[in-house]
């Protein structure tokens, strides 16, 4: 009983860190940007599909594809950042809101014509398939390959964020893109380069996730919720909200699902509503 317990706590967290390799570019854009983009799972849509054409039309292998996965994401996020989403930085939340729910379907009914409707596989190699027998607990490889990624990843997100003259930029231009342009910051450059990091970390888990979450054209639709809770009991703006919030909610979903099947689909709203009314910012928010 214990070692059941023991891993599905372990399933919770590697599926948590991986909601929030793809919920902290949400983070990034919406906490730091203030933008509301609601079709950033797109994103992360776009990184799996590319994972699944190069593995199993070109025969790259799984490891290969993802920087190529990160990659084309950003390089789609920035494409729609410079032609459309700049134009609605000013914009009502409402108007963001709507205008993104549009690229989600559209993004949909494109996936659905191209690739078709059915799920998409994933080929993992071997050293990443199988478990591992740790103190009595078995494990699974690809658990561990996602937590010891996700460790990675924050770390270089707090240093990019935190320590670099990017970052610095980063904050200034969304404080006060005036006074930031006034200094000698190319602000619009700024935003450009923050939403193509954010949409090439959810490409970067899109690719990631196939084996865990799936891959079909209603993938930015069914997760979209799951991402949108990560940042609002996290907080926008943060790296260690999101992944705190993603690991406490990535353990209760699945506990529950497991535990009590009847009503584990329930469980993790639950949980939001709960933290959200002790922590209405967020675990890690700004409070005014």
């Amino acid at each position: 009983m214990i070692a059941n317990v023991i891993g599905v706590l372990f399933d919770g967290v590697a599926y948590g860190s991986l909601l929030f390799i793809i919920a902290v570019g949400l983070a990034v854009t919406l906490g730091l940007m203030n933008f509301v983009n609601l079709a950033h799972g797109v994103f992360a849509m776009v990184g799996g599909y590319v994972c699944v054409v190069l593995m199993t039309r070109a025969g790259v292998p799984f490891l290969a594809t993802l920087p190529v996965a990160f990659v084309a994401a950003a390089i789609v996020g920035l494409v729609l950042e410079r032609t459309l989403y700049q134009h609605l930085y000013r914009a009502s939340p409402l108007d963001q809101v709507l205008f993104t729910i549009g690229v989600v379907y559209m993004s949909i009914a494109g996936a659905t014509y191209v690739f078709g409707s059915s799920q998409q596989p994933v080929f993992l190699p071997s050293y990443l398939r199988g478990q591992v027998h740790v103190l009595g607990v078995d494990l699974g490889v690809y658990r561990l390959f996602l937590v010891a990624v996700v460790a990675l990843l924050t770390y270089a997100l707090h240093l990019l964020l935190e320590r670099t003259r990017f970052g610095s930029q980063v904050r200034a231009s969304v404080d006060n893109p005036v006074a930031a342009a006034g200094l000698g910051i190319n602000v619009n450059r700024v935003f450009a380069l923050t939403f193509a990091l954010g949409s090439g970390l959810a490409g970067l888990g899109g690719g990631l996730g196939i084996d865990v979450l799936g891959l079909d054209p209603t993938f930015p639709l069914k997760y979209m919720v799951y991402f949108l809770l990560v940042v609002a009991v996290g907080g926008s703006g943060t790296i260690k909200g999101p992944l705190v919030a993603a690991v406490i909610l990535g353990v209760f979903d699945v506990s529950g699902k497991y535990f009590v099947p009847q009503i584990g689909g329930f469980v993790i709203y639950a949980l939001m509503v709960l933290l959200l009314i002790v922590f209405p910012a967020g675990l890690y928010g700004r409070r005014t």
